[in-house]
């Protein structure tokens, strides 16, 4: 299960949005993990004789991250031991992107044995972002460079 904003997050309420940014926590270990996943996949269909490219339904709601390490928890241990929560709804993929690397470096998660996250890499076009995200509620959260501390 999936949940957003503390209450159970079902597939009717995607609505116009492309994808999300996730949490999913170890309840045992409290270990973490920061990560995308896009609602729809894109696959091929024959319409008329001819081959189109169309968007179908993704696996997101069984989805527990890329992370090696965490499937195979999730295998050993059984899906009951990790909490899954949504922290951004994302309506374009640059949004999911730009989300899921502010989320990874201003949890320092690649600097910490506390999440499973090994790497990062995106590629984001200004132009693509619906809207500049606004990231004064999270100021406290964020970091000085180490020059002016």
């Amino acid at each position: 299960m999936w949940t957003y904003n503390n209450r159970e997050f079902t597939g009717e309420e995607i609505g116009e949005y492309f994808g999300m940014v996730y949490l999913i926590t170890n309840i045992r270990t409290g270990r973490k993990y920061v990560g995308k996943k896009f609602f729809t996949k894109a696959a091929k269909r024959q319409i008329k004789g001819k081959s189109r490219k169309v968007r179908i339904a993704s696996d997101w709601e069984q989805y527990f991250g890329s992370n090696k390490v965490i499937q195979e928890e999730v295998k050993n241990l059984g899906e009951e031991v990790f909490k899954r929560e949504i922290l951004h709804l994302c309506k374009t993929r640059s949004e999911c992107s730009y989300w899921e690397t502010w989320e990874i470096f201003n949890r320092d998660a690649l600097r910490t044995n506390d999440y499973y996250n090994d790497w990062v890499s995106c590629r984001i076009r200004k132009a693509h972002l619906i809207s500049k995200p606004d990231t004064s509620m999270y100021k406290t959260k964020m970091r000085r460079p180490a020059s002016n501390r």
